[in-house]
């Protein structure tokens, strides 16, 4: 029994990603021509963080290890470069007709800096094959980001070894040719033609943003070095008579000053250089993610090109020469070996199941390039990020160290003589005008 004001019992709607899920799958199968997934919808699949694990292992060999966080799965895991070897190979296998990303190569007697990069490189990939519509939910992908257990290169290759391709476990081989349209090839040559555009402009992008960062992170260490110039002058204890200085008290006054101003330009550091890890991380970065993608795509159009039609072509002529000579061998009947027309008539069948199963699968590669080149262009909603991240980046940083060289002023002006300058043009001790410092106005 309730009363007016009772509070009624609020209703809990529980874990809805398996409602998600059937959703999903239900526009998947009314609109299997349409990848029914944004970027946004791509980007909540899951966050995959990569860190290097502090401590190396090995007694005589040292390694590195990840540790990898899925999101999604809520795990934590440790992983070696050879792990993702053995992952990389087993994707390849498991989806030839889908964005599988570069690995990023192996080095012996790495630099930080290169282990490093590898770092990003390597969560960059898993980010990408997390997310991947047909990838994310997959027992390899699964196994990988949540097996605790030790060996891992060994053991996901005895556990996926014969796991068949995507085409043979797929509801939508058998109706491959169905979903292709007519006009595929001249779309698909279209489209090969944008993203390399795209690919060639984004890397242009890619190449002004590292200089930008390369920009912040110097002017970052120009200014400790400025700083510990003034801190090394501060410090001086280099006897000063009234033999060099007359009666000029300037050094001993500029000292005082040297000190705090060290300080304001550690801070001026400091601000850039966060700048600077902020681009990295918002610009670069997803940069790098996007060139990963369309570097993938360019590989599956070359796979579908050397792959499915090289050896649908071959199957097709080599049931040509089949045909021509079981002719030759029916002419010449009366001569030939009992059976040998039999068996290549045996041969034609089965070169003709061959054929036919390659022209599934090149309609189902046809098919997968359709929905990839659809994920590439789900994805190019990431521009709005990477350009609000610049836009955002930039103003804070120049806000920062504005308010720097602001609150610098009374320090700059205790560097001043007791009495006012005699010229407003005289120079302070650092080589700009007593209104400015470094080329900035005050």
């Amino acid at each position: 029994f309730y009363t007016a004001s009772s509070e009624l019992p609020k209703p809990s709607l529980g874990d809805l990603s398996d409602l998600k899920a059937s959703s999903l799958r239900l526009r998947r199968e009314r609109t299997p021509n349409v990848l029914c997934f944004d970027y946004k919808e791509l980007s909540d699949i899951d966050f995959v963080k990569v860190e290097l694990v502090p401590e190396k292992k090995g007694i005589i060999l040292k390694h590195v290890e990840y540790e990898v966080t899925s999101q999604r799965h809520k795990a934590t895991v440790q992983r070696r470069y050879n792990d993702f070897v053995a992952l990389h190979e087993l994707l390849s296998s498991r989806f030839p007709y889908r964005l599988v990303p570069r690995l990023p190569p192996k080095k012996m007697g790495a630099s930080r800096e290169f282990i490093e990069q590898r770092k990003k490189s390597l969560r960059r990939y898993l980010n990408i094959v997390a997310r991947h519509p047909q990838m994310y939910d997959d027992k390899l992908v699964r196994y990988f980001l949540t097996f605790t257990g030790n060996d891992v290169q060994h053991k996901i290759k005895e556990q996926f070894r014969n796991i068949p391709d995507e085409f043979m476990t797929s509801d939508m081989a058998s109706k491959a040719k169905d979903l292709v349209p007519m006009d595929t090839q001249q779309q698909l040559s279209n489209s090969k033609e944008h993203i390399k555009i795209l690919y060639e402009n984004v890397s242009r992008m890619k190449e002004i943003a590292e200089r930008m960062v390369i920009r912040s992170t110097t002017y970052a260490t120009d200014m400790l070095q400025l700083g510990r110039q003034f801190s090394v002058m501060s410090n001086d204890q280099t006897p000063v008579t009234a033999w060099s200085t007359g009666t000029n008290k300037t050094w001993h006054h500029l000292q005082k000053g040297f000190k705090h101003l060290s300080v304001e330009f550690a801070a001026l550091a400091d601000k850039s250089t966060q700048g600077a890890v902020d681009e990295e991380e918002g610009v670069v970065e997803k940069l790098s993610f996007f060139m990963d993608l369309i570097s993938a795509y360019r590989d599956l159009c070359d796979r579908h090109e050397k792959g499915v039609l090289h050896e649908h072509q071959k199957a097709i002529q080599k049931m040509g020469q089949y045909k021509k000579r079981m002719s030759s061998s029916m002419q010449r009947q009366s001569s030939t070996e009992p059976g040998a027309v039999e068996q290549l008539e045996q041969r034609i069948l089965e070169q003709e199941g061959q054929i036919a199963n390659m022209e599934n699968r090149n309609y189902y590669s046809l098919h997968c390039l359709q929905m990839e080149t659809q994920l590439i262009h789900a994805h190019l909603d990431i521009f709005h990020e990477i350009v609000t991240c610049m836009a955002n980046v930039e103003a804070a940083t120049s806000a920062d160290l504005s308010k720097v060289w602001t609150d610098m002023k009374p320090s700059i002006a205790s560097l001043s003589p007791q009495s006012p300058p005699s010229s407003p043009t005289r120079l302070s001790p650092v080589g700009s005008p007593n209104n400015s410092v470094m080329g900035i106005t005050m």
